[in-house]
């Protein structure tokens, strides 16, 4: 409902696309990043995080991203960068705006340390893959300098960041005062409701438009095969069900807004990308609690 509110808006509330920009940033470089570290700044107090729950999350994904370049180019013909931004797009989640306030509703502040623990590895390990596979496509080779723009652009993201900053003062052992602790929290309580509001809002901006075939495609594999995969993973390592509820519930998640960014930098698939962000969100609606409902 709250994603419909913020679609709502933008698509007949006539709000324009500057209060959308304008909202996503305050959510994106403000709300969430302090909702992040007022959580991980107890992160010592913390339930463990078994680690192994990575080998799960980016092994299940990097099978994907292999089957679905294998789809993209024997069913529907695509070249070597198409066939990258089809299998980000059944890999790459919307992790940030979608997987952290659904993780903290859903599965609890429990969840969280698991969930941060993908969201700080995700961009670095996708946005890699993609440079390198793009890279390779295009030259044949893979650039230093393309993957140095990679690390850089991750290291300076606030969502990232502030996970490490919050784990870093959580060993200093020092005590956080009362009033940054309470502003903090006032902020925190701003990021849950305002990522669904600003997701609607930027699927507004995105239309149903050419390139239904590989949409319905991508869109099935990411919503069905990225979880079942994922899944698999997890259960053969007899991961604990705290985190597999998580990372089977970040696999399971709509195409993420980086995927469509990807396509319009790399000039490759850009109306059946934004085609499935709109389908995926509107069918991880459903699917996404089902599956959650089905590994309770």
């Amino acid at each position: 409902m709250l994603v419909f509110v913020g679609y709502a808006l933008s698509r007949w509330g006539g709000w324009p696309t500057t209060v959308s920009d304008a909202l996503t940033r305050f959510t994106f470089a403000v709300a969430i990043p302090a909702f992040l570290f007022r959580l991980m700044m107890d992160f010592r107090s913390l339930p463990p995080v078994d680690a192994r729950l990575l080998i799960a999350y980016f092994g299940g994904s990097l099978v994907l991203f292999i089957v679905s370049r294998v789809v993209a180019a024997r069913a529907f013909a695509m070249d070597g960068v198409s066939q990258t931004i089809f299998a980000m797009g059944t890999i790459f989640s919307n992790n940030v705006l979608l997987g952290i306030p659904l993780a903290k509703i859903i599965l609890g502040d429990a969840s969280m340390p698991s969930v941060s623990l993908v969201v700080v590895f995700n961009s670095l390990v996708l946005w890699t893959l993609v440079t390198v596979s793009v890279e390779w496509a295009r030259k044949g080779d893979v650039s230093l300098r393309g993957l140095a723009r990679t690390a850089r652009n991750v290291a300076l993201n606030p969502v990232v960041g502030s996970i490490l900053l919050g784990i870093g003062f959580s060993f200093t052992g020092l005590a956080m005062p009362r009033v940054v602790t309470d502003t903090l929290g006032l902020m925190s309580t701003a990021a849950v409701p305002m990522s669904l509001i600003v997701l609607g809002m930027g699927l507004a901006e995105y239309g149903v438009g050419q390139g239904i075939a590989p949409s319905i495609a991508l869109s099935l594999l990411k919503l069905v095969a990225a979880p079942l995969a994922v899944y698999g993973i997890a259960r053969a390592l007899a991961l604990p069900p705290i985190e597999t509820q998580a990372v089977v519930m970040l696999s399971s998640l709509p195409v993420g807004a980086n995927v469509y960014i990807m396509a319009r930098q790399f000039d490759a698939l850009q109306a059946p990308v934004a085609t499935s962000l709109v389908l995926t969100t509107a069918l991880a609606a459903f699917t996404t609690p089902l599956l959650l409902v089905a590994l309770a």
